[in-house]
């Protein structure tokens, strides 16, 4: 794990925040948010980390850009399209996904980058609306916006109302201190250890399955803790309160480059046991996902979607293609 995460290290990225991961009852990928502010660049702009990465939190981002395709405008339904623009709800709080900028009012990350580029490919101007996690279902349902760029997962909940467009691979990270020896793979390796989980999330759906598992066994289930805010979190980590904190990928390497007292010992797919994808989200038969696969395919093949990828970190998350995923055709894989 240690060879893939340092792999990080050596590029420029264009990020910086904090933020875990929460999610609902419709539990699969996660809510990017923590806590108030999880979401705002505190360091200055153009700093390089401890682990010699770049980090750029300007407001001022030089995105990736890409152009038009008239076949692919054409296929945007003509209700959604009549506007001009693509009404895109987010939630700021997880870097590298989407957070503030140092200005604490431009939202940067690779989400907003790739909700740009389908924008462009579709021919639209890209809206983005700020937005909780927990609103984000509300807005979709409502009409309020019409695709959600927010570290959205599929599962067999959410399906029912919304499809799906895939964009990215989803995993979860286990970051512990670098006194931490071992590695965590699967429920025995968190056998009586503390472990700080958010409640309510997905990371935590994982770790009471594992516990259910470790119980059955007759072993020590491991200790979930509880905290109110990612710094707490964090907090609680450094200073050897808990042994491990489950967290999003990204957030989790961000923060192995960016400090110099943790690391990241395991990686399990967001979906356990089943496997998952994060995913433009759009309400079921709205007409989005389609022209969005056909609109992230095209990016994959001119290169702007590994550039963006590239650019956060984040290329161990890319897809070779994407295909629309509906209630009519979803399986759980």
């Amino acid at each position: 794990m240690k060879a893939t995460t340092h792999q990080y290290a050596n590029r420029t990225l264009l990020a910086l925040g904090l933020g875990t991961v929460l999610s609902l009852s419709l539990s699969g990928c996660a809510d990017p948010t923590g806590s108030a502010n999880a979401g705002t660049a505190e360091n200055h702009s153009d700093q390089t980390t401890p682990a010699g990465v770049r980090y750029n939190t300007a407001p001022e981002q030089d995105r990736i850009r890409s152009s038009k395709d008239d076949k692919l405008a054409a296929s945007v339904p003509a209700d959604l399209a009549q506007d001009g623009k693509l009404t895109v709800a987010t939630s700021a709080g997880s870097v590298p996904l989407t957070f503030h900028a140092s200005d604490n009012t431009t939202l940067i990350g690779t989400e907003t980058d790739i909700a740009q580029l389908v924008a462009d490919k579709l021919g639209l101007e890209l809206d983005l609306q700020l937005t909780s996690w927990e609103n984000w279902p509300l807005q979709t349902d409502s009409g309020a916006v019409e695709a959600v760029f927010s570290n959205v997962g599929i599962n067999a909940e959410r399906i029912k109302k919304y499809d799906f467009a895939p964009y990215r691979a989803a995993y979860m990270g286990f970051e512990a201190t670098t006194k931490f020896e071992g590695t965590v793979k699967d429920a025995a390796d968190v056998s009586g250890k503390k472990v700080a989980v958010g409640a309510g999330t997905n990371q935590e759906k994982i770790l009471l399955a594992w516990n259910k598992e470790l119980e059955a066994q007759g072993k020590e289930p491991a200790n979930l803790q509880y905290y109110s805010s990612d710094a707490d979190t964090v907090l609680a980590l450094s200073s050897g309160r808990v042994d491990l904190n489950l967290a999003p990928y990204p957030t989790t390497v961000y923060r192995e480059n960016s400090r110099d007292d943790t690391k990241v010992v395991g990686k399990i797919n967001a979906g356990w046991p089943s496997e998952t994808l994060v995913a433009a989200t759009s309400k079921r038969g709205n007409g989005l996902a389609e022209p969005i696969s056909a609109a992230i395919n095209e990016l994959i093949a001119e290169g702007s979607y590994a550039k963006v990828l590239q650019r956060w970190g984040l290329e161990e998350e890319a897809v070779k293609s994407s295909k629309a995923v509906t209630a009519e055709n979803y399986t759980s894989r």
